[in-house]
């Protein structure tokens, strides 16, 4: 099949989309960021990613779901005591006007996190009654006609609120920064995720890597890049590496609103149409 033809397709296929979305039915689509390592810019990733969909006419959830809570930190909304996903991981039947708060962002809302989180996800595990692995899921269900995209900002670990956002989503994307462990613990993470979309979440549809803290000038960062690209599937857009990136986790606003002319802020933009042409989304929001 030729590329305008598979265009064509992902182009139908997002207008049926749109149209169910019309029509009252569930079709809001959900992102995980992960990987097993930390430092490899999830965060920045999560937040970047939700708040460009935003500025092209999405509406996004963003949820926090590492009991550091920097996601919520990143975005003026972290708190000790708030209640976030660890309600949603715990109640029988989450409030989720109450869980879900603004951000200072049009059309941008959060799911908070904290160490609750950390209490919650060993209840959970010690829950035989109800089942584990889908409460993210249902959560979403009840607020999936107000989104269009929900994304995702998972812990470097494989704990059960993280079994839930796997199971709650269409697309995985996994940053990876290139340095001496760049690969560690990848197969482990991508087994994890093919026996989730085998036992519990037959919609998850895109698992992809992608290169962050990229250093275009060298050459063992380029040929990394290239080992990771052989390896395992990763979308083309690489993030470069950029100062402006730390300044604008302090100043806790998006690398893309706080130096929007940035190497790094440019890449995100890329990164987020390279998304968007994926799965066959219109690159402004409207149909």
């Amino acid at each position: 099949m030729d590329a305008p033809c598979r265009q064509s397709i992902k182009k139908e296929t997002w207008n049926l989309f749109l149209k169910n979305k019309e029509k009252g039915e569930i079709c809001m689509r959900t992102i995980a960021i992960i990987n097993l390592k930390g430092g490899v810019a999830k965060t920045t990733s999560s937040i970047n990613i939700a708040y460009i969909l935003t500025t092209r006419g999405y509406r996004v959830l963003l949820v926090d779901n590492d009991k550091q809570g920097d996601c919520s930190r990143g975005l003026n909304r972290r708190t000790s005591d708030g209640d976030g996903i660890d309600r949603i991981m715990t109640d029988r039947h989450p409030d989720m006007d109450h869980l879900i708060h603004k951000t200072d962002y049009e059309g941008l809302d959060i799911i908070t996190a904290n160490l609750g989180l950390l209490t919650a996800n060993m209840e959970v595990t010690m829950d035989r009654v109800r089942p584990q692995q889908n409460r993210i899921k249902k959560a979403l269900q009840q607020v999936a006609d107000q989104y269009d995209f929900c994304v995702v900002d998972n812990a470097p670990d494989i704990n059960i609120s993280v079994i839930n956002a796997l199971t709650a989503a269409n697309d995985v994307l996994i940053p990876v920064e290139v340095d001496d462990n760049t690969l560690e613990g990848m197969n482990e993470l991508l087994e994890q995720i093919q026996e989730v979309k085998e036992e519990l979440n037959p919609d998850l549809q895109n698992v992809k890597c992608f290169v962050s803290k990229f250093q275009k000038f060298n050459e063992a960062h380029k040929q990394g890049a290239e080992i990771i690209r052989e390896q395992y599937p990763t979308m083309h857009t690489l993030i470069r590496a950029s100062a402006v990136v730390a300044r604008s986790t302090f100043a806790r606003t998006p690398v893309a609103l706080h130096s929007p002319r940035s190497a790094a802020a440019e890449d995100y933009e890329k990164l987020v149409t390279e998304y968007l042409d994926m799965i066959g989304g219109v690159q402004d929001g409207e149909i």
